[in-house]
């Protein structure tokens, strides 16, 4: 009952259409919007078996979970490669606990969780120098979200830059791949998502008359801060794979969303399996140098890393872990879910944040004022906040033509039925 944002329920309506083999159609961002025109990620439909057998929101916490994990086994056996076995793990360590995982993991569900093991598993085959298996691990990740085209480019692009001279058949493969994932995002963003909400790309305007790319310098520079500081001791900015990590910071600090800068969420998960292997590579280029000062800092980064890791651990979202309430059940969220219990299956919901995970497995659940004519069944909200206006008063302004009646009240939350 702790989620702070509609997304875990956007994602559950999705792999639910996909588990029961119907179009992705996602309610809570309208009723009958195909999910396929917001952000294109039909690498989500991998969920559905799993959904099918566990048609539960949680199904989708522990994949993701899985996925984050997973990515821990290229970054550790690459860095264990480069760097011998004590600098590989704290490196994979590191990782591990890393403040970018720690909140994509503590913010409900994204699809960018597929995108951290692919983007691991390349950089560890262009590391070691399988050209081939760095492009086809990268590959996939246009079908993950429209932006990560632009990301495969920039891979393709480092393995040319790595193969030059010693693989000139690589290079081109790869300045070809590169020009495929640029060829991917354009016509993803311009035809496909366009063809399927029958309008255009929503998201331009979080880019078109946005502020100066210099507004929110604090917050940029902090970010930036946050992603070369406590991770490598600024060291990957000797290795090229940090490239890698330039089109999504690029996107962000572009945009005019000011929460896209920050190190909140979920946004900055794609980058630490690159910050991480770079900080590898980076030691390796290192150790191998003439400053006896640079080898000696080089080969001290990875515990350092790793260290750094657990001690921010103390003020990341797996502090909680440490506290005894975290397990146990609230009675206020036993109290809710006995009273969103009353809502039969298959019943049309209307919802704010709070209820709708609850929901989204067994009913059609719309965002609340965004119903667009459908009349709910039921409401259901969050009434802790406790505000001046009455919430069947609200309610009565969402659907004047329509009468509802408060059916209880528990653990914060209201829920009203529709008077036929």
């Amino acid at each position: 009952m702790e989620t702070r944002s509609w997304d875990l329920g956007i994602f559950e309506q999705a792999v639910r259409a996909y588990a029961h083999l119907r179009a992705p159609v996602v309610d809570l961002k309208g009723p009958g919007t195909n999910i396929l025109g917001d952000h294109f990620s039909p690498v989500t439909a991998l969920l559905a078996p799993a959904y099918r057998l566990f048609p539960t929101p949680v199904t989708l916490l522990v994949a993701q979970a899985a996925l984050f994990a997973l990515a821990a086994l290229p970054v550790t056996r690459a860095a264990t490669r480069l760097l011998g076995r004590a600098s590989g793990l704290a490196v994979g360590v590191a990782y591990g606990l890393s403040w970018g995982i720690q909140q994509a993991v503590d913010f409900d569900f994204h699809e960018i969780c597929f995108a951290v093991p692919l983007i691991a598993f390349s950089l560890e085959a262009l590391l070691r120098r399988r050209w081939r298996a760095a492009l086809l691990w990268a590959m996939p990740l246009v079908l993950v979200k429209e932006d990560l085209g632009v990301t495969l480019a920039a891979i393709a692009l480092v393995v040319a830059w790595r193969a030059r001279g010693e693989a000139p058949r690589v290079r081109r493969y790869a300045l070809g791949v590169a020009a495929l994932g640029i060829l991917a995002t354009v016509v993803t963003i311009t035809a496909v998502i366009p063809a399927f909400n029958g309008s255009g790309y929503a998201y331009w305007t979080k880019v078109e008359g946005g502020p100066s790319p210099f507004a929110g310098a604090d917050t940029k520079i902090r970010t930036l801060a946050w992603l070369l500081l406590p991770t490598s001791g600024l060291l990957a900015v000797r290795s090229p794979l940090l490239l890698v990590g330039a089109p999504t910071l690029g996107w962000r600090f572009l945009s005019g969303e000011e929460h896209y800068w920050s190190t909140d969420w979920h946004y900055s998960a794609v980058l630490m399996p690159v910050v991480f292997l770079a900080l590898a590579d980076a030691v390796d280029i290192s150790r191998r140098g003439r400053r006896p000062w640079l080898r000696t800092y080089a080969e001290r980064l990875p515990g350092c890393a790793a260290a750094a890791a657990l001690a921010l651990t103390t003020a990341q979202p797996l502090s909680a872990l440490t506290e005894s309430d975290a397990y146990r059940k609230p009675e206020r969220a036993v109290a809710a879910e006995k009273l969103l219990a009353r809502i039969p299956d298959g019943a049309t919901v209307e919802s704010d944040v709070g209820p709708l995970s609850r929901l989204t497995g067994r009913c059609r659940v719309l965002w609340v004022g965004d119903s667009r004519g459908v009349t709910p069944d039921w409401i259901a909200l969050d009434n802790n906040s406790g505000g001046d206006e009455g919430p069947l008063d609200y309610v009565h302004e969402l659907h004047p033509e329509d009468r509802y009646r408060v059916a209880g009240e528990a653990g914060g939350y209201v829920l009203m039925e529709r008077v036929r």
